[in-house]
C-alpha cells in the first residue's frame, strides 16, 4: 500500500494522522486493555473504536476523506 501525507494504512483501513494524534489516550491509560477502556457497545448507535478511520470519497477509490476533520487527499495505488 501507498503511504500518504495525511493518511496511513494500518492493515485494517486508512487512518487520519492528525485525528489519531488528537484522539490518542493519555499515557497512563495506554497500558490498559482496549476492553477496559471501551466496554461493550450498549448504545443504539454503535461507534467505531477508531474514529480517525477514513472513508473513500469516490467510487473509484482514489480519494480518501476523514469524517471527523474533513481532510481529503488523493491516494495513488501501486500495482
Amino acid at each position: 500500500m501507498t503511504e500518504s501525507t495525511n493518511f496511513y494504512n494500518d492493515g485494517f483501513g486508512w487512518i487520519c494522522r492528525a485525528c489519531e494524534r488528537d484522539l490518542k489516550p493519555p499515557s497512563e491509560s495506554a497500558n490498559r486493555s482496549r476492553l477496559l477502556r471501551e466496554g461493550e457497545a450498549e448504545s443504539k448507535t454503535p461507534r467505531f473504536s477508531n474514529s480517525a478511520l477514513a472513508k473513500w470519497a469516490d467510487e473509484s477509490r482514489q480519494t480518501l476523506v476523514c469524517p471527523r476533520c474533513g481532510i481529503t487527499q488523493k491516494v495513488k495505488r501501486q500495482k
